[in-house]
């Protein structure tokens, strides 16, 4: 349970973060300081070892480079839920993986239902599938006993879930042309990888250099480089033997000491260089244009109905259970607060539309005004729910 209790209370911290973050990044863009702003995110970076150089600028470096390292926290706390925790059984992850899956399958069908002519805009069909377990948990602190603890791990089991999915999309349908050669050294890197694993190496430093050319590798050869993060975080051991003879878990110790580095450092300059929307120029009618409307309705409408209608069917047919001591209206209230999309979604807006001005910014202002909106009912109807801790 503390590790559980450190997860929400650092979330929670870094969720109250992100928003203010999110407000710089829009009064900057949005003022006589925008030139600076932008100047700022097209900064070159460069790095070179002989005829190997990684040439990009601040905005994909933090997209492709630090964005990893938030993959890697995540692989690891799906693996470790999954080895011991709160998806470690069927009754476990009953909920919500249902809950999950229809909190993917209907904002997706939303999006398309209003995109599905568009070529173009058909490629953002993922945006609104994603939840920001940050800003979402951040929400759920604020309303302290009210919720009860049942409904905080529904919702950060979800978000796993929900997580694990976004990464399995963006490795099949946001994957550009490959390079073989990069490919197979990839390859070679997870083989190496998996030996450690299987030889029972602790060190927590060998792992880390493999995944360095992992990374690189990934990066090279036309598969998003996050998706690097993912695949070390799965070879990591949960239990390893160290050269004193004591046992020792890499996983947990690699992922306590990432949890502050992404919390309150990487998720916040995500935000800052992404949510940066210049709306000067957007007008009302074109926030009803097909992009954008598919993206807040299916963050908006779309995540509760799918998340609520799913768990409300599992729960009718006895596949799962009501958390304990909560209700419909708090079930409801969380469902609805799944629909902030915030970071993932702006992280596959990235993917989908490489030109960010292709739908001029509307896309990204659209996930910001259906998460805000998700944001203030999902906290008014637990604010005002009966809750059974409380009578």
């Amino acid at each position: 349970m503390k590790i559980i209790k450190d997860f929400i209370e650092n979330d929670s911290s870094s969720g109250i973060l992100l928003i203010l973050v999110t407000m710089l990044a829009l009064i900057l863009s949005n003022s006589v300081l925008s030139g600076t702003y932008q100047a700022f995110l097209h900064i070159p970076v460069e790095i070179r070892f002989g005829s190997l150089s990684i040439d990009k600028s601040l905005y994909h470096w933090v997209n492709d480079g630090l964005m990893a390292i938030f993959f890697l926290l995540i692989g690891l706390e799906v693996k470790r839920e999954i080895l011991q925790g709160h998806l470690s059984s069927v009754s476990q992850i009953a909920l919500p993986g249902i809950a999950a899956v229809g909190g993917m399958v209907v904002p997706a069908a939303v999006y398309l239902y209003f995109n599905a002519g568009n070529e173009v805009a058909v490629n953002g069909w993922a945006i609104p599938t994603a939840t920001d377990i940050a800003f979402a948990l951040g929400i759920l602190s604020m309303l302290g006993k009210r919720v009860p603890v049942s409904l905080k791990i529904f919702l950060m089991a979800l978000a796993i879930i929900d997580d694990l999915g976004a990464i399995v999309i963006i490795a099949i349908f946001y994957t550009t042309e490959l390079s073989s050669l990069s490919i197979i050294v990839a390859l070679l890197a997870i083989a190496v990888l998996i030996s450690f694993n299987l030889l029972g190496v602790s060190k927590k430093s060998a792992f880390i250099i493999v995944g360095l050319v992992l990374w690189v590798s990934v990066l090279k050869s036309g598969v998003h480089a996050t998706l690097a993060g993912v695949a070390l975080a799965f070879t990591i051991p949960l239990r390893a033997i160290d050269e004193a003879g004591k046992t020792v878990s890499p996983l947990k110790e690699i992922e306590h000491s990432l949890h502050f580095w992404v919390a309150f450092f990487i998720l916040p300059l995500f935000a800052f260089v992404n949510a940066g929307v210049d709306f000067r120029n957007i007008s009302l009618p074109q926030m009803t244009d097909p992009v954008p409307l598919g993206i807040m309705l299916g963050l908006f409408f779309g995540k509760q109905v799918g998340v609520f209608g799913f768990s409300a069917i599992a729960i009718k047919l006895k596949i799962a259970k009501m958390p304990q001591d909560s209700n419909w209206i708090q079930l409801y209230g969380v469902s609805v607060l799944t629909g902030i999309g915030f970071t993932m979604s702006l992280f596959i807006v990235s993917l989908a539309f490489e030109d960010d001005s292709l739908f001029q910014f509307t896309d990204k202002l659209a996930i910001l005004a259906a998460s805000f909106l998700a944001g203030i009912l999902g906290y008014g109807v637990l604010r005002f729910a009966k809750s059974k801790q409380l009578n």
